[in-house]
């Protein structure tokens, strides 16, 4: 499903127009993303969490020369599913 496809299902449901489904899943992805860059998390009781993890600096290799380099440190977003989301993909 690509985004398009998401905002006709959000609006069918829903009953709103598709432009208005598409401001309300910008805004969602908006928030999340600000709340994270922030540093915090946002947990959906059933659907899961959305949090920034840190990865450590480390050594990796180039492929093409073999020569050892270090990779910086980054932090990464995180999703990781609730129950009730688990429970209803594994039906």
């Amino acid at each position: 499903m690509n985004k398009a496809e998401l905002v006709a299902a959000i609006a069918e449901k829903t009953g709103l127009k598709k432009n208005e489904a598409e401001k309300a899943l910008k805004a969602f992805s908006d928030v999340v993303a600000e709340e994270l860059a922030n540093g915090g998390k946002v947990q959906l009781v059933g659907f899961g969490t959305f949090e920034v993890v840190e990865r450590p600096a480390r050594e990796g290799r180039n492929p093409q020369t073999k020569k050892t380099m270090t990779i910086a440190a980054s932090k990464a977003p995180k999703f990781k599913a609730g129950k009730a989301l688990k429970d209803m993909v594994n039906k």
